[in-house]
């Protein structure tokens, strides 16, 4: 008797569970918490410390729950977007905070201010309003591309130069010379 009445109780005790590990605490659309000075960015996998220049983007793998991407500027996120087969997808949300009040806004209509430094150095804050000099959702887009490809140029000579300074030296240690 005794064994039938432990498994009436476990069964009874564990219903609740049962339905419970089924459910996640975070919603299937919006923004989430970002746990700054422990999140990393998705693209550049740098912590996300400044709460002024914090992004998310949201997306909707097929037949799964949603996902968010956390980034620590808008330029990483946009750029690290444009490499998803999600871009395009009209649910995928891009949440970005406003550099003024910390709260999440719409990065597809929030206007982007230039500023003088950001944790990226695109030097964009986003805010809900427009203001003088403020960009939209795409000239934002366009000015992060620029700066990226100027940024990758000098990468790419950097990496040349380092590559050539590298064989020049193998080229010393066997006794050849350049």
């Amino acid at each position: 008797m005794w064994p039938e009445r432990r498994r009436c109780l476990l069964l009874i005790g564990g219903l609740p569970l049962l339905g419970l590990t089924g459910c996640s605490d975070e919603p299937e659309t919006g923004p989430v918490d970002v746990r700054f000075d422990r999140d990393a960015c998705t693209r550049c996998r740098m912590v996300l410390s400044d709460p002024r220049f914090a992004a998310e983007i949201r997306y909707f793998p097929e037949g799964k729950r949603s996902r968010v991407a956390k980034f620590d500027d808008i330029g990483c996120a946009t750029l690290w977007l444009e490499h998803q087969p999600f871009r395009d997808d009209p649910k995928t949300e891009i949440w970005v905070a406003d550099h003024r009040s910390r709260q999440w806004i719409d990065a597809r209509s929030a206007w982007y201010v230039p500023l003088n430094s950001s944790p990226m150095e695109y030097g964009l804050g986003a805010q809900s309003e427009p203001a003088s000099g403020a960009l939209d959702f795409e000239q934002a887009k366009a000015r992060i591309r620029e700066i990226e490809e100027t940024f990758n140029v000098h990468g790419q000579q950097l990496r040349q130069r380092l590559e050539e300074q590298a064989r020049q030296r193998a080229l010393k240690k066997q006794g050849k010379q350049p």
